[in-house]
C-alpha cells in the first residue's frame, strides 16, 4: 500500500495524483479529499462532490498497460468499487458499462481512468453519506446512506477500496483480460440481454463484451455494433 495524501479540499484528486505521478511517486499512492471544487467525470463532465459526504479518491498505478487496455482497467476498477461497497455497506451493486456503479438502479459511484505520461491515474468517486441530492441529480443518483438507511465511515470504505483495487489489478495483470471480462459480465445486468439507449442516438439490446472490454449492441435493425464510447441508459 502506498502513501495516502489527505486534503480538506482540492480542485480534483485526479489532477493532484497526476502531479504526484509526474514527480515520481510510488505505485499505490492515493490522493483523497473531503471536497472537490472541480471533480472530473467522463467526457469533461463534473462530479458532484459534497463536502465531507462522499469518498473522492485517485490512485497512481504503475502497471505496464498499453493505451488500448484502458477499457479493461476501467472494468477492473468497477469490480473493485462494487466489491468494496458490498463488503462495507452490505448492499448489492450493479455495474453499468463502462464506469458506473449502481445501487437500486441509481448511480452511486463512478470511475475515471487516464494514462498520464505512461502512468495510470484512477479516479473513483462514491456517494457515501449524502442524505439528498440537488434536484437535477436526485432522479439518477443515490448514496450508500440512502440505500442502507445509515451513515458509513469513509475512511473504512477507503481502506477496503484500496485493497479491492489491488486485488482487481493483480487479477487483470496475472490472470489476463478474460478473467476480468467474465467477472464484469457476471456482475453487470447491462452486459447482455438488456435493452438500452446509447447516447446520443443508438438503441438496441446489449450483446456481450469484446476482448478489449467494449460493448456489443444488437441494434434495432438487426446489426451488431461495437460501442466504443457513450452513455448507456436503460430504454
Amino acid at each position: 500500500m502506498g502513501e495516502i495524501h489527505h486534503y480538506a479540499s482540492l480542485p480534483s484528486t485526479m489532477l493532484k495524483a497526476a502531479e504526484l505521478a509526474g514527480d515520481g511517486c510510488e505505485s499505490g499512492t492515493v490522493v483523497v479529499a473531503d471536497e472537490q471544487t472541480a471533480g472530473q467525470g467522463r467526457f469533461g463532465r463534473s462530479w458532484y462532490s459534497a463536502v465531507g459526504e462522499g469518498l473522492y479518491m485517485s490512485e497512481v498505478l504503475r502497471h505496464k498497460i498499453c493505451p488500448d487496455s484502458l477499457p479493461l482497467v476501467t472494468l477492473a476498477l468497477g469490480l473493485a468499487t462494487a466489491e468494496a461497497i458490498s463488503l462495507v455497506a452490505g448492499v448489492a451493486p450493479d455495474l453499468r458499462w463502462p464506469n458506473d456503479v449502481l445501487v437500486n438502479g441509481k448511480k452511486c459511484a463512478g470511475i475515471l481512468v487516464q494514462l498520464c505520461e505512461g502512468v495510470l491515474v484512477a479516479g473513483i468517486g462514491i456517494n457515501v453519506n449524502q442524505a439528498s441530492f440537488p434536484e437535477e441529480l436526485a432522479r439518477v443518483a443515490t448514496s450508500l446512506r440512502q440505500a442502507a438507511g445509515r451513515e458509513f465511515d469513509r475512511d473504512r470504505l477507503l481502506q477496503r477500496l484500496i485493497v479491492s483495487i489491488d486485488d482487481a489489478m493483480e487479477s487483470l495483470m496475472k490472470s489476463g483480460r478474460d478473467a476480468t471480462l467474465r467477472a464484469f459480465a457476471a456482475a453487470s445486468s447491462y452486459v447482455s440481454g438488456r435493452r438500452v439507449i446509447v447516447e446520443p442516438n443508438l438503441s438496441g439490446v446489449t450483446d456481450g463484451l469484446d476482448p478489449q472490454g467494449f460493448l456489443w449492441l444488437r441494434t434495432d435493425d438487426g446489426k451488431r455494433q461495437l460501442v466504443l464510447a457513450g452513455g448507456v441508459r436503460p430504454a
